[in-house]
């Protein structure tokens, strides 16, 4: 990577956690700090890292850091209160997520004459998971609706697993000579759903037993509390990726299998140390996404890019929430609030350098241009609306609300909440009528 890029990584580090809690009140995101810190490291200002060597170098990092994001968020999900209030990310996930791969799919074709369905639907998937910390102050500000803020927060851990097996569906095809279904990538999917599957089972059950039976028998220090809720995931992910199945989904599983097993209250603070060093490497990802990958993207800017990325986040994203969210009451206002705060993040940098690192796409350097200034834009976008917005959307459903009850409103349980700085916090649970201010 360089021979100053650790000091510098460790610098700008330290340099953003001593102002950590101060900019929780701006509007300056983390990820805007460090994706603005990796470009001016990088080849286009001070070239502090080696950019021959670096693709692969982020693509294990960025896996590292999604497998972890992934766990920490399958842990937290209270799997009977989300059957229970699961109207806006069923509908989110179950409509809308599709609706977005499909309008996407329809727009690369336009904005992209040169690619076929396939390949277009590769890009689609890839910028359709969002990520819930690029516009953190929306899921957190208490202010706002719970079942809004909880909407956003599920959809945001759940897609990520969703679009693995859409993303491996649409590449094995788009790979094929014929560009036609056949058994090979089918055989794939199902050993990459089903192994993943598996492997998450198999993770989460051992992790949980282990660290249940020897913290009832008095066995396991705290210190080792905290490795064993770490080790989880990577146990998780390196089974399922050695049988042949996706990683992703193992990790994913693990987490909803972990929590269930160690029960109610328990699950949360033994991963604690887990979500810590997610959001360490979530930082740290985001600093070499700027040095390594957007340099390089911005000299590759055009039109058409640039085009797909403002449609990406706003036709492509809005619209399918919009027809997702049709029939459940909810207010005009709060439709646009949820079409616009899908970010993109994490997940698609992971997604866009699986395709870079391991397909033969020939169009896959344009797709990882594509994705790379797509993520800029919303870390930019996103970032500046998220704290402002919020704050109007709650004004808003206040001066609504007051005296009433809206379909807004929905009471959930206390529960903690991952922070952009790594803060974790208990998020009291809000009364039947929406009073979280």
């Amino acid at each position: 990577m360089g021979t100053w890029a650790l000091p510098t990584l460790a610098i700008l580090l330290m340099g953003y956690g001593a102002f950590s809690a101060r900019l929780q009140t701006t509007p300056i995101t983390q990820a805007m700090v460090f994706v603005t810190a990796g470009l001016l490291v990088g080849n286009q200002v001070l070239d502090l890292v080696d950019l021959e060597t670096a693709n692969r170098f982020v693509l294990h990092l960025a896996e590292a850091t999604l497998a972890l994001v992934l766990f920490t968020d399958a842990v937290r999900v209270d799997v009977g209160r989300l059957r229970r209030e699961a109207r806006v990310p069923r509908r989110l996930l179950g409509v809308g997520l599709p609706l977005t791969i499909a309008c996407g799919t329809v727009v690369a074709l336009v904005v992209f004459p040169d690619l076929d369905v396939w390949t277009a639907a590769v890009l689609a998937t890839i910028l359709a998971p969002t990520d819930a910390a690029l516009g953190q102050p929306v899921v957190s500000n208490l202010r706002l609706p719970s079942r809004i803020r909880q909407g956003l927060n599920v959809e945001s851990g759940l897609n990520d697993g969703v679009c693995v097996p859409l993303l491996i569906i649409f590449l094995t095809v788009a790979e094929t000579e014929e560009g036609v279904v056949q058994l090979e990538p089918v055989r794939v999917i199902l050993e990459q759903i089903a192994f993943g599957a598996l492997g998450g089972v198999l993770a989460g059950i051992l992790g949980a037993f282990v660290l249940r039976g020897a913290t009832r028998r008095g066995w396991i220090t705290v210190t080792w509390q905290q490795v064993i809720g770490l080790v989880t995931p990577a146990l998780a992910y390196g089974s399922a990726v050695a049988l042949g199945g996706s990683g992703f989904i193992a990790a994913f599983v693990a987490g909803l299998v972990f929590s269930a097993v160690m029960l109610a209250g328990h699950a949360e603070p033994a991963t604690a140390l887990a979500e810590q060093s997610g959001e360490l490497l979530n930082a740290t990802t985001f600093l070499v996404f700027g040095a390594v990958l957007l340099g390089p993207a911005l000299a590759e800017l055009d039109w058409r890019i640039a085009a797909y990325a403002a449609l990406s986040l706003t036709l492509v994203r809005m619209l399918p929430v919009l027809l997702a969210l049709t029939g459940t009451g909810l207010r005009a206002v709060t439709v646009v609030f949820l079409g616009w705060f899908g970010p993109r993040g994490l997940a698609s940098i992971v997604f866009g350098l699986l395709v870079l690192e391991e397909s033969a796409l020939p169009e896959r350097s344009q797709l990882l241009t594509t994705v790379t200034l797509t993520v800029a834009l919303s870390v930019v976008l996103h970032g500046l609306t998220a704290w402002p917005g919020a704050n109007r959307y709650a004004d808003w459903y206040e001066e609504t609300s007051e005296g009433r009850l809206l379909p807004e409103s929905e009471p959930v349980p206390e529960r903690r909440t991952r922070h952009s700085s790594g803060r974790i916090s208990s998020v009291a649970g809000d009364p039947v009528r929406e009073q979280d201010g």
